[in-house]
């Protein structure tokens, strides 16, 4: 889910930015593919049906012009409930891969700064990074019930851990700099020296962290809302439209496929931009791209 990013860059150099990407066409692809699903999503439920709206007369339909994903068991277009399930399942995404970074982040510079509280504080986090994910969200799913609050409290306090640990790791990195030792002696405070000399070279990572549990809490999401525990009906997200689409896998399979091959393909999509960006801040994963491509034009 996470990768050991501890080694990136502490400055962002935009001529090296624009060559990275034009070196690499799948950050703009996919990026793009993201980008476009999203506008999508969001810009099109305020001139499709109300995804709520029941025709008992019209359950059960196979696309058509009228309905292009068809109707489901009572009746609601298809195609609505998708985009308005996108436009919960992203934003749930995203708000909860904003609250896990920036809590985990906070949690890394503290630990990385502050000696002996970093120790216990790593002890916590490996304990806790030892149980299963989606085990762990069940769990507190169950014991708080389900909703969109407990979900966010549930998925934010699991993918925490992994950001603290890599942030951590960089920010034992920059307390050896000649500059924050300097800031120390000048007596500089600790917290501002976070602020102002640590805080910036971490942010790189945090954006990398980002895309990448993006992924993890899509599925969590969409696992959670077919389970019954996440986000309940009659709020549409992809997740429950799989599980309210289940008992007609064989009959009526495009209520199943649809929003599945949405989450797949938008996971699919997180994870393979989360990597580019990773080659991008980690050196030693950019050099072995490199390695890669002059093996490629070495073959030609």
């Amino acid at each position: 889910m996470t990768a050991d990013l501890a080694t990136a860059p502490t400055t962002t150099d935009p001529t090296r930015v624009r060559t990275f990407v034009r070196r690499n066409p799948t950050l703009i692809v996919t990026g793009g593919l993201l980008i476009l699903i999203t506008l999508v999503v969001m810009l099109l439920p305020p001139f499709l049906p109300d995804p709520n709206a029941a025709d008992p007369v019209n359950r059960l339909l196979s696309p058509s012009g009228e309905h292009l994903m068809g109707t489901d068991k009572y009746g609601r277009d298809l195609f609505s409930r998708w985009a308005s399930a996108g436009r919960v399942s992203i934003g749930m995404t995203l708000l909860i891969t904003l609250c896990s970074v920036a809590l985990g982040t906070f949690i890394g510079l503290v630990a990385g700064y502050f000696a002996r509280a970093g120790r216990v504080i790593m002890r916590i986090v490996d304990a806790w990074m030892a149980f299963p994910s989606i085990i762990l969200a069940i769990v507190f799913a169950v014991v708080v019930g389900p909703g969109m609050l407990s979900e966010l409290l549930a998925v934010t306090i699991i993918f925490t851990p992994y950001t603290a640990r890599i942030i951590r790791s960089r920010v034992l990195g920059l307390t050896t700099r000649t500059y924050v030792k300097a800031a120390r002696v000048s007596g500089m405070g600790p917290w501002k020296t976070l602020a102002v000399h640590i805080l910036p070279n971490t942010l790189p990572l945090a954006v990398v962290q980002c895309v990448l549990l993006s992924a993890g809490a899509m599925l969590i999401d969409g696992s959670l809302s077919f389970l019954g525990l996440g986000i309940s009906p009659p709020t549409a997200t992809w997740g429950n439209m799989v599980a309210d689409g289940r008992t007609y896998l064989q009959t009526h399979p495009t209520m199943v496929i649809f929003p599945g091959l949405t989450i797949a393909l938008f996971v699919f999509l997180l994870n393979l931009t989360g990597s580019a960006l990773r080659a991008f801040v980690d050196p030693r994963a950019r050099m072995l791209l490199d390695q890669q491509r002059r093996q490629r034009r070495a073959r030609r």
